[in-house]
């Protein structure tokens, strides 16, 4: 992710990060990936985490994006302590986020830079997060009654002590599912663009109307995280199916129709992000 980054950052365009849970969502999303011919980021949250699928998650985008000519990052989300992303690193992955942004300011830096540095002498990037990105990541608790956005002063500071080489700000949005309607502060965004020299990452993204993300992109967003409304999508393909078929009792058959939706919603959100036919 150290080239892709500054790669989209070049061409004005962000790099999807997608969230996988199952073997069947990551497929769907790695094949629609090569069709379209478009970087991207494979991320692996703490949900799945719990779930004990570091290991196993990581060895499945090995095996199917072996053959791939499109590259892409297998990326550590939201990852939690440096002994976590030891793990990660040995499992393969070659991407890695630290997420202190619950800490104060001096021991999320004291915690990014203990990463970024040891990333740095291994040759693979660190992404970081400043700021309160509202919401409910995974299964850990709800962010509430915090500013929502990144202070573009100590985004400065903090990229410069820290080292990190990609930043995650709070500009509006939040994890999981709206309960009113999304917004992302654009001047947030430009601000901590012209405040800091690493690419800037967008969390929170579900349900955010494309036009406002598209507007972001513009304004210096690199990369794009989605997570949220892939399952709702895969859920909603399999369950419908279900419905229709109830006496059906091969799990790969209402899968396919999950795939479907999964792969219908990515090339939506790669178009938005403008790098669809992108990978070099």
């Amino acid at each position: 992710m150290r080239e892709i980054l500054p790669y989209a950052e070049e061409k004005k365009i962000a790099i999807p990060a997608f969230n996988i849970d199952t073997m069947e969502i990551t497929q769907a999303i790695l094949e629609t990936v090569e069709e379209e011919n478009c970087p991207a980021i494979i991320a692996v949250g703490q949900a799945a985490i719990k779930d004990g699928k570091l290991e196993s998650l990581a060895a499945t985008v090995r095996t199917l994006a072996k053959d791939m000519k499109t590259p892409v990052v297998l990326h550590l989300d939201h990852g939690q302590s440096v002994e976590q992303v030891v793990k990660a690193l040995c499992a393969g992955f070659t991407s890695v986020m630290i997420d202190g942004s619950k800490l104060s300011f001096e021991d999320n830096i004291a915690l990014t830079k203990s990463v970024a540095d040891a990333g740095r002498a291994m040759g693979v990037p660190v992404e970081a997060e400043l700021g309160k990105v509202g919401g409910k990541e995974d299964d850990g608790p709800a962010v509430e009654g915090e500013s929502p956005y990144t202070d573009p002063a100590e985004a400065k500071e903090f990229v410069e002590r820290t080292g990190c080489t990609s930043l995650a700000i709070g500009v509006g949005t939040s994890h999981g599912v709206y309960t009113s309607d999304p917004h992302i502060e654009q001047s947030v965004v430009k601000a901590i663009r012209d405040a800091v020299d690493v690419p800037l990452v967008l969390h929170g993204t579900s349900g955010v109307p494309d036009e406002q993300v598209a507007e972001a992109v513009k304004n210096g967003i690199c990369k794009v995280n989605y997570a949220t409304e892939l399952r709702q999508a895969y859920t909603k393909g399999f369950m419908a199916y279900m419905a229709e078929n109830p006496a059906c009792f091969d799990p790969k058959k209402p899968a396919k129709e999950g795939m479907r939706e999964i792969t219908e919603l990515v090339k939506i959100r790669m178009t938005n992000l403008n790098s669809v036919g992108k990978a070099e």
